[in-house]
């Protein structure tokens, strides 16, 4: 089930995206801050839902004014076709179109989004993020 993400959960999404995201570019939040900008930011737009089985979460997805901005499966939970269901949610609240950005060493990301309907149509050598890595904007049904 795809639903709101409470604030009382905010620190087991940071968990598992600090967790995730590890796997491919430095991460320079820990958990705490990361709950901080999930409860500050995110929470108070109303943009922020999660995949929930047997009481688990599982997934997350944060979508806004046609820009996917998270969208991260708990490790050992991938392949299982939550992340396709959360995409397929956060289009459904974005019909007009969404956009996102991802790095460029993280293929099996852009394999998903390509296969999901996305095109690259911008790549950047990272000066512009965080990280200084890299990345690609893909684009969804964009008119």
């Amino acid at each position: 089930m795809i639903r709101p993400l409470h604030p009382s959960e905010a620190s087991i999404v940071a968990e598992f995206y600090h967790d995730i995201r590890k796997d491919t570019v430095p991460v320079f939040h820990d958990i705490q801050g990361i709950k901080w900008y999930i409860e500050s930011f995110l929470l108070p737009r109303w943009s922020s839902f999660v995949y929930e089985e047997n009481g688990e979460i599982l997934g997350w997805v944060d979508v806004h004014q046609g820009m996917l901005n998270q969208l991260y499966c708990k490790r050992g939970h991938t392949g299982k076709g939550i992340g396709k269901q959360l995409l397929d949610f956060a289009k459904s609240r974005e019909p007009g179109g969404l956009q996102l950005w991802t790095f460029q060493l993280n293929g099996s990301a852009r394999r998903f989004y390509g296969r999901e309907g996305f095109h690259e149509v911008e790549l950047t050598d990272g000066a512009n993020n965080e990280e200084k890595q890299p990345d690609v904007r893909m684009v969804w049904n964009l008119i």
